[in-house]
């Protein structure tokens, strides 16, 4: 069996996943470009509140405010 190969998340690059110390990225260069993105919310996961569009949902929630 084969060395698992994937594809770096920024450059999209084939690695191998056990030698690849940066996993799952190819890079440090490329592991803080993704970094970078989620530190200027380029990257963000959804909430239920901003997902529905409920504004009392979002009103009762006090991170949003």
């Amino acid at each position: 069996m084969g060395a698992t190969r994937v594809k770096c998340p920024t450059c999209r690059r084939e690695v191998d996943w056990s030698t690849c110390e940066f996993r799952p990225f190819c890079s440090d260069r490329c592991r803080l470009i993704d970094l970078g993105a989620w530190l200027t919310e380029k990257h963000a996961i959804a909430d239920d509140a901003s997902a529905t569009g409920d504004p009392a949902a979002e009103e009762s929630d006090p991170l949003l405010r």
